[in-house]
């Protein structure tokens, strides 16, 4: 009971980080300028971040693959009093979202005890995600989509053609899309925000996430469904001599290695997402008579906290 206090007084503070974030991403929505978007993101959470009262490592950061603005991991964060925590960022989750004013634009936060995160590289990752309440091991990275479909069906009590696939609207998907369709099931093709896609299994719009997103935004997805009994994999992909060689020098044994949900978040964890442009996860920003409202969900195991703040 005081760890489960503990948590929901830290998430409480930790809301204020993407809150920040949030307002100040907003403010540039819509000016189509992607990465100063992101960069006022990064420096507002890493102001506030800064002032709290903990002493917390950045272990999952985002953009050293495109060469956005980020809190870099190892960055140490807070005054260095107060709990030792770990932490996963995406402070813009959507760059090219906010940038042309689209819908589902976040800004995202998850908080655990030292070393309980998996340490992924900024790389791809293959994924699979479904909802709570559904058997262990009903879908797989090792499985062929027909498989999946057909165990996620047989245990929803559903046909193949009533389940919902949302899978990211890339080149690299058009084959497993073409499959899925051929199979029967439905697809729905996101721009971007596989953070929300993933997490938003849980409002039960769509039945399963497929397909390869970034590594780091993964682990803040496992972060969230971990909370809420929800089933994730993922596999990074090391895909060039190049990325094979990091891949040694990160001691990653085993490029091929599946990594279930509780690789990823191995102990309890806050996740934390504040809406920028309205999405199914959260509202964005609104902004009436010089006020700013803005829109959280906090995730805490087995707990879904709404927080609305009008500044």
């Amino acid at each position: 009971m005081i760890l489960k206090q503990m948590m929901e007084d830290l998430a409480y503070k930790l809301v204020k980080v993407t809150e920040a974030a949030a307002l100040a991403a907003y403010k540039l929505a819509g000016f189509g300028d992607e990465k100063r978007a992101d960069q006022v993101a990064v420096d507002a959470m890493r102001t506030v971040l800064n002032s709290m009262e903990i002493n917390g490592t950045i272990v999952i950061g985002e953009g050293e693959r495109d060469e956005a603005p980020m809190l870099y991991i190892g960055e140490k964060v807070g005054t260095g009093n107060g709990p030792e925590i770990d932490i996963a960022v995406d402070p813009l989750e959507g760059t090219t979202i906010c940038a042309h004013h689209k819908q589902g634009a976040m800004s995202v936060l998850a908080a655990t005890k030292k070393g309980d995160f998996l340490h992924a590289p900024d790389v791809y990752m293959e994924k699979i995600a479904i909802g709570k309440n559904l058997p262990e091991g009903v879908v797989s990275l090792k499985n062929s989509i027909e498989k999946n479909l057909d165990n996620l069906a047989k245990a929803k009590g559903c046909k193949v053609n009533d389940l919902t696939v949302t899978i990211l609207n890339r080149e690299r998907h058009d084959e497993l899309i073409l499959k899925i369709r051929k199979l029967g099931a439905k697809v729905k093709l996101i721009d971007d925000g596989d953070v929300a896609a993933v997490v938003s299994l849980v409002n039960g719009n769509h039945d399963m996430y497929i397909g390869i997103g970034g590594a780091p935004e993964g682990v803040l997805a496992a972060a969230a469904l971990s909370s809420i009994g929800g089933q994730m994999e993922g596999r990074l992909i090391f895909d060039t001599d190049q990325l094979r060689e990091r891949a040694k020098n990160l001691n990653i044994d085993d490029p091929e290695k599946i990594y279930t949900i509780k690789d990823m978040a191995r102990g309890k964890s806050v996740f934390i997402a504040t809406g920028v442009t309205s999405g199914e996860l959260v509202d964005g920003v609104k902004f009436s008579h010089n006020t700013y409202s803005t829109s959280s969900l906090i995730i805490l195991p087995n707990k879904l906290i709404k927080v609305q703040v009008i500044s």
